[in-house]
């Protein structure tokens, strides 16, 4: 499936991010145990239209980006977490400190036969601003970096293509900040922070 422009315009509008910061609390967070050595995908799950794939997004809260891609056709489950930091199940405590390198990501599950890696890409650049540098909007930090962290080579030679494709069609004024890294180990947060705007009946991510 090739998600046309106005699709991914209408998903970036009615959805946005969230851009206010909450109070920190601290429950452990869990490791994803599904990621195999070397941040290759293993899954496991098979049905009748083949393998399921993971992509991992950072791009600000992880509520709001979360909600854009649950929208999106052919993406299966997604779980928020932190990923791309040095400490072992960081609390949202921890994480809201900036002493863990840990950004706030979101783990996409999804079947490759409806919707492509590089859609996913398109979806992830329309949500935020990629030219914001370990922040987005008034949510300050590291943990708000925007990232993309690839599963395995593919996914690494399209997330470069695609953030340079961007910075050649001159969108942006200013340079490009998304960090594109090897997924590591990924730790789930929360349980009130999964599908948070769902559990709150928010249809959309406030912009003010």
């Amino acid at each position: 499936m090739i998600i046309g422009r106005n699709r991914l315009l209408a998903i970036a509008l009615a959805l946005g991010l969230a851009f206010w910061a909450i109070g920190c609390e601290s429950q452990a967070g869990k490791p994803d145990a599904s990621d195999g050595p070397g941040g290759e995908v293993n899954i496991g799950m098979k049905d009748s239209e083949g393998i399921l794939q993971k992509a991992t997004f950072a791009a600000g809260c992880f509520w709001g980006v979360e909600a854009a891609f649950r929208q999106v056709e052919g993406v299966l489950s997604t779980q928020v977490g932190y990923t791309g930091g040095q400490t072992e199940n960081p609390t949202y405590k921890q994480v809201c400190s900036d002493r863990t390198g840990h950004a706030e990501a979101v783990e996409v599950t999804y079947d490759p036969e409806k919707v492509s890696y590089k859609d996913l890409l398109q979806v992830f650049w329309s949500i935020h601003d990629p030219t914001q540098h370990n922040r987005q909007g008034p949510d300050v930090g590291s943990q708000y970096r925007s990232a993309i962290f690839h599963h395995n080579g593919l996914q690494a030679k399209a997330a470069e293509e695609s953030r340079k494709e961007l910075e050649r069609s001159g969108k942006f004024r200013r340079p490009i900040a998304t960090e594109i890294a090897p997924a590591g180990p990924f730790y789930r947060a929360e349980d009130y922070h999964q599908q948070y705007y769902e559990k709150r009946g928010i249809g959309s991510c406030p912009t003010n």
